[in-house]
């Protein structure tokens, strides 16, 4: 058992002792005055670090995981607990995740910095607002959307834009339903062209993916002048390039490009940097960070949204192949209940130990193994304990996964940090130095639109059949229109089943994917399919975290989790 101090992720968080950031930049062989200082636990850190030769000979680990659930399964923590264990064994290993979005730490989530002894820190200030990326990226995104109406508000120098196929939106990094649909315009010939419009969550915006994918500055301003912003009259395409928007935009996010550095509890380093959603979006940190830890460390472990057919998928078939970057073994975590949740457990029963449930529902685990098979990637199953999974359960999970030819160790990272991942990271450290090849994507680039998604659906998903419905049809045909048709496919989908309806969970088959639409992200470089009903701005819960978050005169938070 542990000794440690057991309390909520923030109180544990709050009783570390951080080292100053430069010793962290030191570990890495980062000198200080390279550093750009936020303080003295958070710092940016310049591009000229990344070193294309060097980062090819070290090894990427990449943590994906089972199809979600309501208990959840633990990503972050098993990744930061995974770097933590690697580095005690004399690894020497940096940790590279997203950035939290204010929307789920006020709504559901209270915080997304990993959890108990495996956490990243200075953890509230991760939290909110951090070193202000996620508002360069709001005000970049929305300085476009000032420039399309303005351009449809002057009748000098106006490009025709039709306000109604403006598919542009304003973003906001707040949950908040009430924008998702709204008029602008209004008050008046001043107040501008009344028009349909909306609002997005930060993180779903196309700027967010942007980021996330360039690779320089000069990248980063041809991705953003690619954007689609709707038709002239005329039904002339018009993109972020005809209004010259590009340039300043990128002036805007001259400090977020840049990685930023902090620490884990044990004092090792960790790059967070972007953070776009995984079902409309690539739904991984930046490729700079990626690359920047690469070049400093000798390993690097990495997390992909959701389950591995949403983050990892993308991350292999559109992150990969934008960056050339390639996984040397690939992380599934799994848990106990949510396994026995994917083989029919009520949800109020998962902690009483039932291995025939486990069995069912260890078909949605084996599914992953096998789509990460397709890639021709190694994996290594990580189980994240909890203190109600029986010995029983465990044994019967690590049995199977040996008959299925996979390593699996249990991860008790939560509770030991880097001393309850030590099994984990050498078997980890094995596979990955065991791989010396590289990932194959599942579809080919050049396939057509519809061929593309059919191949994720049956290949991925385990679909019978894809439909594509009437708008997505005449979509297609606009894409192919645009000369867009050669990029890849990002599907929009519930991340709670591998179908596009979340009641079906486990691993279905025989079902039918249903394609809705098509949006057009020419400037992040993909074309997002849309199945099922997919939130851009999410509300507020019941009793959203929000309630719980307080601060005192010291300047003493409360209530993140």
């Amino acid at each position: 058992m542990s000794n440690r101090k057991v309390g909520s992720d923030l109180e544990i968080a709050q009783s570390a002792k951080l080292k100053h950031i430069n010793e962290i930049a030191a570990v890495l062989g980062v000198d200080q005055d390279e550093l750009e200082h936020f303080g003295k636990y958070k710092a940016k850190m310049p591009l000229s670090l990344i070193d294309a030769e060097r980062l090819k000979k070290n090894k990427l680990i990449l943590v994906t995981a089972i199809t979600p659930t309501p208990p959840g399964e633990g990503k972050t923590t098993v990744s930061i607990g995974l770097s933590e264990g690697m580095n005690r064994i004399g690894r020497k290993t940096t940790v590279v995740l997203r950035e939290p979005s204010l929307g789920p730490v006020f709504g559901i989530k209270g915080g997304a910095a990993g959890g108990g002894y495996s956490q990243v820190v200075p953890m509230e200030d991760i939290n909110l607002h951090f070193t202000g990326d996620f508002s360069a990226i709001e005000k970049a995104n929305n300085l476009l959307a000032a420039l399309i109406d303005n351009n449809i508000f002057l009748s000098k120098a106006s490009l025709g834009i039709d306000p109604r196929t403006v598919v542009w939106k304003r973003v906001m990094d707040m949950n908040d339903r009430s924008l998702r649909t709204i008029v602008t315009g209004l008050g008046g010939r001043a107040g501008g062209n009344v028009r349909e419009a909306g609002f997005n969550i930060t993180a779903a915006s196309e700027i967010m993916a942007i980021l996330c994918l360039a690779e320089s500055i000069d990248d980063l301003k041809a991705r953003m002048g690619n954007i689609y912003i709707g038709d002239t009259y005329g039904n002339k395409p018009v993109y972020a390039r005809d209004l010259n928007a590009q340039g300043a935009m990128a002036a805007l996010l001259k400090d977020a490009i840049k990685p930023n550095l902090v620490q884990t509890l044990e004092g090792n380093p960790a790059i967070i940097h972007g953070g776009p959603f995984a079902n409309i979006a690539q739904g991984t940190n930046s490729v700079l960070a990626t690359k920047m830890g690469l070049s400093l460390s000798d390993y690097v472990v990495t997390e992909a949204g959701f389950g591995a057919d949403l983050g990892a998928e993308k991350f292999l078939n559109i992150k990969c192949g934008y960056s050339g970057l390639s996984p040397s073994a690939v992380v599934i975590v799994a848990t106990v209940r949510a396994l026995k949740f994917h083989g029919g457990k009520a949800l109020g029963e998962l902690t009483t130990p039932d291995v025939k449930a486990l069995q069912a529902g260890v078909v949605n685990l084996e599914k992953h193994l096998e789509n990460i098979a397709l890639y021709g990637l190694p994996a290594v199953v990580s189980i994240n304990k909890f203190i109600t999974d029986s010995d029983e359960e465990i044994a019967f999970l690590k049995a199977h996964c040996e008959q299925l030819g996979v390593r699996a160790e249990v991860s008790r990272g939560w509770e030991l940090g880097g001393e309850g991942t030590i099994e984990l990271a050498k078997a980890v450290v094995e596979v990955a130095d065991g791989f010396a090849g590289h990932y194959q994507p599942v579809y080919d680039w050049k396939s057509g639109v519809a061929s593309k998604v059919e191949t994720i659906a049956k290949n991925v998903y385990g679909a019978a059949s894809v439909v594509f419905q009437p708008k997505a049809l005449a979509d297609i045909q606009n894409i192919e229109r645009l000369g867009l048709a050669h990029l890849p496919i990002c599907i929009a989908k519930t991340q709670k089943s591998f179908s596009d309806n979340e009641a079906l969970i486990g691993r279905p088959t025989g079902f039918e994917l249903t394609v809705r639409e098509f949006e057009i992200a020419a400037g992040a470089g993909f074309l997002v399919a849309i199945t099922g009903t997919i939130l851009r701005l999410p509300g507020l819960p019941a009793k959203p975290s929000a309630l719980n978050i307080d601060i005192d005169n010291n300047g003493v938070i409360s209530g993140l989790s």
